[in-house]
């Protein structure tokens, strides 16, 4: 049992040029290029709750697999079967990060659609990205089988907080819950995280997530309602415009927290914060302004 969770060998003979490039594609699903781009996109132009509600999700799994990786210390496969090496560094193998953020985020996208293709895409492109890190030879078996088991513990844990009752008991809660939840689980990070690894990496994910509910709460006051959407070729340039303004944001607020001479983890930190606010308040505003997003009346008659 123990060859076939962790042996690599049987992978080799399966790679070819366009697998490779096939699996590439699948493994940037997991990385955060990516959920910079898909997360922002979807709150501007999907579904701002459904958005928010995903983001959380991701944090929560995020927390949940590095505590895990930094307490098991489970090594990644040898060298030789890695093709995807400068990405993963000299982080630890078990549970996959990648096959654990793939179910909870893609089925959990699924289940808030309710429909027979949202759940075969999720399946289609979970898969996907599970079996790419097996194929780029970056984890084991074990540790994609423990980032799918935990993705689905996520899932329940998850359709737990945002339950009807859970949600009309935070609602109860003082203003701003959600933001001392999140200010004092960054110190706890320290306190909790074991082996004494550095949850900084982890910790960047819960101030994205502030500076996401700052802005999400700024723009629920300027629009109250779902906003009214351009027609589809302008919906292209507010994603494609607004992705290009992160992407600058966050290649400006690095240099500049670099040249003031703080440390790597402030900068990181610091930079999360202040993209997630850019997501969820700069950004709408900015379209706002230009006449691309205009307030939903018809809800507010209703």
């Amino acid at each position: 049992m123990y060859s076939i969770l962790h042996d690599m060998n049987w992978v080799l003979p399966l790679r070819n040029d366009l697998a490779t490039n096939i699996f590439y594609g699948f493994t940037f699903l997991g990385y955060a290029p990516f959920f910079l781009i898909f997360l922002p996109i979807g709150y501007w132009l999907w579904d701002r709750d459904m958005f928010t509600r995903l983001v959380v999700l991701i944090g929560l799994t995020a927390v949940l697999n590095g505590w895990l990786k930094d307490f098991w210390q489970d090594p990644r496969p040898a060298a030789r079967f890695q093709l995807d090496a400068d990405r993963v560094a000299d982080s630890y193998g078990r549970p996959s990060g990648h096959a654990q953020v793939a179910v909870a985020m893609w089925f959990w996208l699924a289940w808030e659609m309710r429909r027979p293709w949202a759940w075969a895409a999720a399946a289609f492109i979970a898969s996907g990205v599970i079996f790419s890190r097996l194929y780029l030879g970056v984890h084991d078996i074990d540790d994609v089988l423990a980032g799918t088991i935990l993705g689905f513990i996520t899932l329940g844990i998850f359709a737990w907080l945002v339950s009807e009752r859970v949600i009309a008991f935070i609602r109860s809660l003082p203003a701003g819950f959600e933001f001392a939840v999140i200010i004092v689980s960054i110190p706890a990070l320290w306190i909790i995280w074991p082996n004494g690894e550095n949850p900084a990496p982890i910790a960047s994910v819960l101030f994205l997530l502030l500076g996401w509910f700052a802005g999400a709460a700024l723009d629920k006051k300027a629009a109250p309602h779902k906003p009214v959407l351009p027609a589809w070729w302008l919906q292209i340039v507010m994603a494609i415009g607004g992705t290009l303004g992160l992407f600058a944001l966050r290649a400006g607020a690095t240099k500049l927290v670099v040249a003031t001479g703080l440390g790597h983890p402030v900068t990181g930190l610091a930079v999360s914060a202040l993209l997630g606010f850019y997501a969820t308040g700069i950004a709408p505003w900015i379209f706002r302004k230009l006449g691309l997003m205009k307030p939903g009346a018809s809800h507010a008659k209703a």
